[in-house]
């Protein structure tokens, strides 16, 4: 094939051959005419080349055959408790069971020394629940003077049954009849973080004519406050002290803690 190729440019070229003989074989001699040999001998074979690229992903191919069924796994963790169910509804009652044995017989006794026994011992109860719940009442502890004892009560009650508690218990409403009883009143009422308590001074028998609960009157010492007493309404037989020290004449049926005095020397 190589021949036949080499040949047909050969005679391509020999046409433009003309003229002087001379210049023709110049010119002959000056083509260069580039025919390929024979086919040489196999080389010996080259190195593996670098690994090309990663070609494209290829379709998806067809699904195949199911697999055998797998041996079946280890038992896994406990899931989380679920809720509660909601509760079901009340079974048939059972049947009723035999009845049992007889006591022993009870022992003969008295049944209305009994009862009475028990309704004294349920006052006596009572009693002491009143004046456990007196002496709870008690802000702050005692304060005292040389002769006197005062207790501030923490129960609002009205004037009558303030009153009432104090002498139940030995005592009456505080009288403060000098400077110096009023002032520790006062004090104790201020340390207690209370505004106001009843006192043992009222115009319930004459209006206006104000003593103290003892029924003894008032002699020259009194702490009125401006404008006090002013029977407002004429409602106002009873008297307050305020945490100041100052009195006020106040309506007998309103309630408010209480202070009680009692004599050193009858406790």
């Amino acid at each position: 094939m190589w021949r036949a190729l080499a040949l047909i440019s050969l005679a391509l070229l020999l046409p433009a051959w003309s003229g002087d003989p001379q210049q023709t074989v110049d010119d002959a001699c000056s083509v260069q005419i580039l025919v390929p040999g024979l086919k040489g001998d196999a080389g010996q074979k080259g190195d593996k080349g670098a690994p090309g690229r990663p070609g494209r992903v290829g379709p998806t191919g067809d699904k195949g055959d199911m697999g055998d069924k797998g041996q079946k796994g280890g038992v896994g963790r406990h899931g989380k408790i679920g809720p509660i169910g909601s509760k079901g509804e009340k079974g048939d009652s059972g049947d009723i069971g035999p009845p049992g044995p007889n006591g022993e017989p009870g022992v003969p006794c008295e049944c209305s020394q009994l009862r009475k026994a028990i309704g004294e011992m349920d006052n006596q109860v009572t009693q002491l629940t009143n004046e456990l719940k007196f002496i709870k009442s008690a802000v702050a502890g005692v304060r005292e003077t040389e002769h006197k004892l005062y207790l501030l009560v923490k129960e609002e009650r009205r004037y009558a049954d303030a009153q009432l508690a104090c002498q139940r218990r030995g005592g009456t409403l505080s009288m403060p009849k000098d400077e110096a009883a009023n002032g520790l009143m006062a004090a104790y009422i201020a340390q207690a973080g209370l505004a106001r308590v009843f006192i043992g001074i009222n115009d319930l028998e004459r209006e206006g004519s104000f003593v103290y609960s003892d029924r003894s009157p008032m002699q020259t010492f009194h702490k009125w406050r401006s404008g006090e007493p002013n029977n407002a309404y004429d409602e106002e037989d009873c008297v307050e002290m305020v945490a100041s020290g100052g009195w006020n004449d106040v309506d007998c049926h309103i309630t408010m803690h209480f202070m009680c005095e009692f004599d050193k020397e009858h406790v």
